[in-house]
């Protein structure tokens, strides 16, 4: 196995973390505005000394179409964390986390469908790939699923929105990544959502307990180094095979909710965990050469 296959491995986990720190931070009652401000604040000040040394954008990047598409994602961003922090703070976590999981589902339907209408998605098209991206997807959401899921209310349907909002955005990064390296591409982003809320919610906010400006700063560490590997793996990767090996991520998070949080694995998790494990293992068989 080669490093190239390696690295989506080191997402996934960075992923499970990333999941458990944020729920902290909104278990702790923080307001959308403080939320989304001081997280990319976060993010725009770890990403700020690495992105001057290894600053990278092509010229095709400042074309009319690409810059719509950029600031499309940034939209699309911000309305994504609007939704699934809104669904979380209204409901338990564990009533909208199957509903969460079905991002990797969008993400892999959506570039499907792309990869027929667009020449930048077409090398997606690996058929044994999908289907097997599409059975640890539906695993991972049979083995949350209980009879109390089945019913949607606003907050349920605003957590799909959520998900479906970021398959969108992650879908939509990927021409542009032939214009920007990782690092550069999350800061121009991250700095646009943060300079757009700022701008709509800075007479609004207020202060954040010392815990919780740990609990940022340290989020915001993560999701750079993250999202670093993400778009590393989407460019060489591609975005279906990624996405299969970041489903893995989900496997770390029973692991530390279990030992950290002192909750059950279920059976259906441990069952659905060795299907994600044989899909894995099958796909980087079949993806790497």
């Amino acid at each position: 196995m080669s490093l190239i296959t390696i690295i989506p491995f080191l997402g996934a986990f960075l992923e499970a973390i990333l999941s458990i720190v944020d729920k902290e931070i909104i278990n702790s009652k923080i307001k959308f505005k403080n939320y989304i401000v001081y997280i990319f604040l976060s993010i725009v000040l770890v990403a700020l000394p690495i992105v001057f040394f290894f600053w990278n954008v092509k010229p095709e990047a400042l074309e009319l179409k690409n810059l719509i598409i950029f600031m499309a994602i940034v939209i699309v961003s911000i309305f994504a964390n609007f939704f699934v922090f809104f669904s979380i703070t209204k409901e338990n976590l564990s009533e909208v986390q199957p509903i969460r999981l079905t991002t990797p589902l969008f993400t892999i339907l959506l570039v499907f469908i792309f990869s027929f209408f667009f020449e930048v998605y077409e090398n997606e098209r690996n058929y044994s790939i999908i289907i097997l991206s599409l059975i640890a997807s539906m695993t991972l959401i049979v083995a949350h699923v209980k009879k109390h899921h089945l019913y949607f209310n606003k907050y349920a349907i605003a957590a799909i929105i959520g998900s479906f909002l970021f398959a969108i955005e992650l879908v939509l990064s990927k021409p542009l990544l032939n214009y920007y390296n990782p690092i550069t591409f999350y800061f121009l982003r991250s700095l646009w959502i943060l300079v757009i809320t700022w701008a709509v919610f800075y007479r609004k906010l207020t202060g954040i307990k010392s815990k919780i400006k740990f609990l940022v700063l340290a989020l915001g560490t993560m999701a750079v180094f993250y999202r670093i590997i993400l778009y590393y793996g989407y460019q060489n990767l591609g975005i279906v095979f990624t996405t299969t090996i970041f489903i893995l991520s989900t496997i770390f998070i029973y692991i530390f909710a279990w030992i950290f949080l002192k909750e059950k694995i279920t059976i259906r998790q441990i069952i659905s965990s060795i299907v994600i494990l044989i899909c894995i293992v099958t796909a980087i068989f079949i993806g790497v050469k």
